[in-house]
């Protein structure tokens, strides 16, 4: 069977609820082959165009970028090995049965929403993406780091007409997402001609020279946060903190034959999160370099960034294309999956229909740049707001002999809504909110402290709501 084959299938089963009220049987596990493909492809996408030179926005170093990224996905990858991967084959649940038998049916319904209206905010920064290079023939005026609402009536009726194709090309995600295997090598092909053009544009022909591109680093640009190597570090850890520490792949490694299929996750790490990232940083860079850029910056004025100009500079229509269908494979599925959440709530709507509804939102979202230009926030607020609840698991499924707490305890108990799980999440949540607002500390700092709280408050909590249950 070939290794396309087994990528499909596996997205195939993953998203239209295969098995999900049950253990993966043996005879559908998949190899590692399988998980390569599908991690090397899902992060090399829309939303590298936008991370990559939103960090020469935020005045980087080369030490803190480049050695700052190489330890900050390889603390990713270690969590979805040891963790992710590990649950999952030991239970092999989906996400949400896994939180059901935890949480109850009513709280997975709240996780379910709010994981439903975020996927639907980031396809709507990557229907963003793909409007500035669709609106390259149109000569239509690019959005600006600063702004948050639509620019012009050109970029309404560009967005719109992005949103309607992508939500309706959902619905028959089998296909798409075997078309989306085809697009990855073409995508990865094209990040890696971008960084090599970019880099003799910038007439590099040393190492010295590449290092030089970032320097000691610089002051933020307006409006933007100054990174550290700690916030470089921190962020790409917790890039897809719901991902991995919050347990969401567990429905992806369920599949998996042993949970060494985690270390496949480093291809999506290292090809994605490293060379895209590292490659649409150098595009920028080049950009920077224009007199367009620099009027904006003798003006006090972030230079905008638009992936399309960006990537077009680089290596023309191809560029375009590829920014096209980058945005594209990463907002047709993040839809469907946002679709499949809001059914989840309301089982008697069709799959058309709650994926016609995520399309809609995720187009709203799309029209305001915001969600794009500030997708470094947004990601760190994803992430803090999901990853916590994959404490839950984690803390339940390692420590719960040790706590002296029944395991799946709203399955076992029948109930519907597990004070526990909530009180914990809510208490981390508000409590290091309150501090990353007030005292102005960086969201993705709090998001390990607060994972942490979350679980031990879970077991403690658990250990005496079970207590009182038993009297």
């Amino acid at each position: 069977m070939s290794q396309n084959h087994h990528e499909e299938e596996l997205i195939e089963e993953l998203v239209g609820g295969e098995f999900e009220r049950e253990a993966v049987p043996t005879s559908k596990l998949k190899s590692w082959k399988s998980f390569l493909g599908m991690y090397a492809g899902e992060h090399a996408a829309g939303t590298e165009f936008m991370i990559g030179p939103l960090f020469l926005t935020a005045g980087v170093s080369a030490f803190d970028l480049i050695v700052g990224l190489l330890i900050g996905n390889l603390l990713a990858v270690l969590s979805w090995r040891f963790l992710t991967a590990k649950i999952a084959v030991e239970n092999r649940l989906t996400l949400y049965y896994q939180f059901e038998k935890i949480c109850g049916k009513k709280l997975v319904i709240g996780y379910n929403l709010a994981n439903g209206i975020l996927f639907c905010f980031l396809a709507g920064a990557m229907i963003t993406v793909s409007a500035t290079a669709v609106g390259i023939p149109f000569d239509m005026e690019m959005p600006k780091l600063t702004d948050t609402t639509p620019n012009g009536a050109t970029w309404v009726i560009i967005v719109i007409l992005i949103g309607a194709v992508i939500s309706l090309a959902s619905k028959g995600y089998d296909t798409v997402s075997k078309a989306a295997n085809y697009m990855s090598p073409v995508i990865v092909l094209a990040f890696l001609a971008c960084g090599i053009v970019a880099l003799n544009q910038l007439g590099v022909t040393s190492f010295a020279d590449f290092w030089n591109i970032w320097g000691e680093g610089s002051e933020p640009f307006p409006g933007q946060l100054k990174y550290t190597f700690w916030h470089v570090v921190i962020w790409s850890w917790f890039a897809n903190a719901a991902m991995h520490v919050g347990m969401s792949d567990l429905s992806v490694f369920r599949f998996a034959k042993t949970a060494n299929a985690g270390w496949t996750t480093a291809a999506g790490m290292y090809v994605g999160h490293y060379m895209a990232w590292i490659a649409a940083a150098l595009l920028y860079a080049v950009y920077l370099k224009s007199p367009e850029a620099q009027a904006f910056l003798s003006n006090g004025e972030a230079p905008p960034v638009a992936p399309g100009p960006l990537a077009n500079n680089a290596i023309g229509i191809f560029g375009i294309i590829a920014v096209v269908l980058a945005g594209w494979t990463t907002a047709n599925p993040t839809i469907y999956r946002a679709g499949l959440a809001f059914q989840a709530i309301m089982p008697k709507l069709s799959t058309f229909w709650v994926t016609i509804i995520a399309g809609t939102v995720a187009t709203i979202a799309g029209l305001f740049p915001a969600f794009a230009m500030k997708l470094l926030g947004f990601v760190a607020l994803y992430g803090f707001i999901l990853a916590p609840f994959g404490a839950v698991i984690v803390f339940e499924h390692f420590f719960h002999k040790q706590a002296g707490i029944v395991k799946n305890y709203a399955e076992v108990a029948n109930i519907k809504f597990n004070k526990s799980v909530f009180l914990a999440w809510a208490i981390s949540f508000g409590l290091f909110y309150f501090i990353s607002i007030q005292f102005d500390v960086f969201l993705s700092f709090v998001t390990l402290p607060a994972w942490l709280l979350c679980g031990a408050l879970f077991l403690v909590f658990s250990k005496s709501f079970q207590k009182k249950t038993a009297n």
